[in-house]
């Protein structure tokens, strides 16, 4: 194999590195996506949780209420 001079071994090197930035860009873009699904995820188990909230709250009070008047 012939030895690169410094400027084809730089050329090289340029092409692997942005080569691994367009990879990394694309793998950053899919775990941004898997990210915002997830959070989408939460905010629907968010909702339920309050949900439940209500509903305990509501069948302590509604008879400890009724037993009162």
């Amino acid at each position: 194999m012939a030895s690169l001079t410094q400027k084809e071994l730089a050329q090289a090197a340029l092409a692997r590195i942005e080569a691994h930035e367009a990879l990394c860009l694309e793998r950053f873009s899919n775990i941004e996506r898997r990210l915002d699904s997830g959070a989408k995820n939460f905010e629907k188990l968010e909702r339920m949780i309050f949900g439940l909230y209500a509903l305990v709250l509501g069948s302590v009070l509604v008879p400890f209420l009724l037993s009162i008047g």
